[in-house]
């Protein structure tokens, strides 16, 4: 029998994802009474961001949990590296940041988010609610001042000073908050699958590019993730072609998966991601903040928006924490996390969409074989690129570090 019931808090975070998981601990840790809602009955799923770049990691040596985050099943990629054709390149080398982790952490968002839900839960002022879906939200003069929950219990009405949306890049609470959305556009999607790994494979992280074709291996250990790199809307052309079609082609780029392909068995076991960057005008509303992708989806390229989210949440703590806490939060404040964290996201999507159009775009588009440009190479030679990608994609621009209490 459906029960209806009533809560209130300080702030209450729809979204248990990096945004929403590290918002939600911060706030906590700084003693603010916060809810966190997660819609699935756990956070097990497959081909969500799963780097963790060099500035979560020093985010976690802040908060004095990187010796134990670092006991997690995980692999390290000190360089990016990829192939044209058969070349090899550098694209990016990690080990010469001023870090004290010099390298990405490949690790299942799972086990990033069950660690922070393990340590928040730590805190009395932290409760997180599964499945519990925002389903919409409360006004009172034009000020939003709750969220409606579906549970299995029944819908409970959330009363807070402040409601989170960390929901991601189809954000209900932005669309019902009637936020205005940029739309940046993208030329692509991403079809994500599973292939088994051999001991005698490469490791690490790495891009495979082929005329006409990318596809990206993440090391997994005992399997590879890989992402097929389509042109927007060109799933049903891949499907009308056929599952061997689609398998011969990964072969293609990848030849040492010749004996493995059966693992796609069907159409099911390739995911498609829908590519979308766009952001928020205004991030904000009178009782409502959104951060992560709910304030700015991010292309994947480079698998910066766990980091950029992560880096929203620490901003946002330091900031909206003590107003809070001491009950004395105002619209400027809102508008504070939006003005510390626009531009680091702007620089970032800038970045994105001038390679999707000038780079990813015409590699999708080639039906000759690719070859490295002279300029290219000159620059790799100097290493002067490797360091700089390093930088923007680990570090990012302007990070955040952990407010002292």
């Amino acid at each position: 029998m459906s029960v209806n019931r009533e809560l209130k808090t300080q702030c209450v975070i729809a979204g248990g994802g990096p945004a929403g998981m590290m918002l939600g601990f911060l706030l906590a840790r700084a003693g603010v009474n916060v809810i966190v809602l997660e819609k699935h009955a756990d956070f097990l799923r497959d081909f969500r961001g799963d780097t963790i770049h060099p500035s979560t990691l020093e985010i976690m040596h802040e908060l004095g949990l990187l010796e134990e985050f670092l006991k997690c099943p995980h692999q390290k990629a000190y360089t990016l590296t990829g192939y044209v054709e058969e070349e090899p390149i550098t694209l990016g080398d990690m080990r010469k940041l001023p870090v004290r982790c010099p390298y990405i952490a490949l690790m299942p968002q799972w086990d990033f988010l069950n660690f922070l839900a393990t340590h928040a839960k730590k805190y009395p002022t932290f409760t997180l609610m599964m499945q519990a879906a925002a389903s919409g939200i409360v006004e009172e003069n034009n000020r939003i001042t709750g969220l409606i929950v579906q549970t299995p219990e029944g819908i409970v009405t959330i009363e807070a000073d402040l409601v989170v949306a960390a929901d991601g890049r189809h954000s209900m609470l932005r669309n019902a908050a009637k936020l205005v959305v940029q739309d940046m556009g993208a030329p692509m999607d991403v079809c994500w699958f599973r292939v088994p790994r051999e001991a005698s494979d490469p490791s690490g992280l790495t891009g495979k590019f082929t005329a006409g074709k990318i596809v990206v291996l993440i090391d997994r250990n005992d399997y590879w993730q890989c992402g097929y790199v389509i042109a927007k809307g060109g799933r049903e052309a891949l499907e009308a072609a056929g599952l061997e079609a689609f398998r011969q082609a990964m072969i293609k780029v990848v030849p040492f998966f010749a004996a493995r392909m059966d693992a796609i068995a069907s159409w099911d076991d390739a995911k498609l991601l829908t590519v979308k960057v766009d952001r928020l005008k205004e991030w904000y509303r009178e009782g409502l903040l959104c951060i992560g992708d709910a304030a700015h989806a991010m292309s994947p390229l480079g698998g910066v928006g766990v980091n950029l989210a992560v880096q929203d949440a620490v901003a946002a703590a330091n900031i909206l924490a003590a107003p809070l806490k001491d009950s004395t939060l105002t619209l400027q404040h809102l508008q504070d996390v939006q003005k510390r964290r626009e531009f680091p996201m702007k620089v970032i999507q800038f970045i994105q969409v001038v390679m999707q159009e000038r780079v990813i775009k015409n590699i999708l588009g080639q039906d000759r074989p690719l070859r490295l440009p002279v300029f290219f190479r000159m620059l790799q030679s100097l290493g002067f690129t490797q360091r700089l990608i390093a930088r923007v994609i680990g570090v990012g621009v302007r990070p955040e570090h952990i407010k002292l209490q």
